[in-house]
């Protein structure tokens, strides 16, 4: 359980991080059979058109040996891919909105977070 505490406190904290940044929750914690993804939300920055953003969050405790990052590898990606394709095939309302897969980051050491916008492209 504390593993999932954590999570959750880790994805509230980069939620309210997104959205001090101007992004809207659409969804948290979707899941279906092929994965699960952090938190949907749009983008309304980009000129002329809204994002919708699939966010991954890694929270990294102290002494890790995988970066945050580096932790959304392939497979990870991969899932993240299926689990999107399954929330917009089951959404009519975002088929037409252009996609993007973020990461966020927290560092367990200092509790500092990084976002990275467009982390990985839509592959497969």
């Amino acid at each position: 359980m504390r593993s999932r505490e954590s999570g959750d406190g880790g994805e509230a904290r980069a939620e309210a991080f997104l959205a001090e940044r101007g992004l809207r929750l659409v969804e948290r914690n979707y899941s279906c059979r092929s994965g699960e993804i952090d938190l949907v939300m749009l983008d309304p920055t980009p000129p002329d058109t809204e994002v919708l953003a699939f966010v991954e969050v890694r929270l990294r405790g102290p002494g890790a040996r995988v970066d945050a990052f580096d932790s959304v590898d392939p497979r990870k990606q991969q899932r993240l891919v299926s689990a999107a394709r399954h929330f917009l095939m089951c959404r009519d309302e975002w088929q037409d909105h252009a996609c993007r897969f973020d990461v966020v980051g927290i560092d367990g050491e200092d509790g500092n977070l990084r976002w990275i916008a467009g982390a990985f492209e839509l592959a497969g």
